[in-house]
């Protein structure tokens, strides 16, 4: 696979978004992508217990740990590479977590306007 050039939203070098637990398409803490991530699973996001319940809800339990998978769960507080998809249909659901425009791959732009974006960001001046 092919990894997508690490570029955020901003067209700076992507940061990490986390690794507790360890979060990103490949597993290596950060929002990178490529063709295969047909999730795009670039948007790095702020976990509140009120997203989690809300995934939960939507099909993808993301605060369940699966030891099987070395999965401990997401924890309120957490950063967590969301897809983009999903995020937006949380938006438009009222229930958007708040992101990280530092740490969120610039394909998350394929799907969710930067407008809407700089809303929810946490990193913002």
């Amino acid at each position: 696979m092919d990894m997508d050039e690490s570029v955020n939203v901003l067209g700076e070098p992507l940061s990490l978004c986390g690794d507790s637990p360890v979060t990103g398409f490949f597993r290596d803490s950060t929002c990178n992508t490529c063709k295969e991530d047909v999730g795009l699973h670039t948007v790095c996001i702020e976990a509140t217990t009120e997203f989690l319940e809300y995934s939960r809800f939507k099909g993808n339990d993301l605060s369940t740990p699966a030891p099987k998978f070395d999965f401990e769960g997401v924890k309120p507080g957490n950063t967590w590479c969301l897809c983009a998809a999903r995020w937006l249909e949380a938006h438009k659901d009222g229930m958007a977590p708040r992101v990280y425009l530092m740490r969120t791959h610039k394909r998350t732009l394929e799907i969710v306007p930067f407008e809407l974006l700089k809303e929810f960001a946490v990193d913002l001046n």
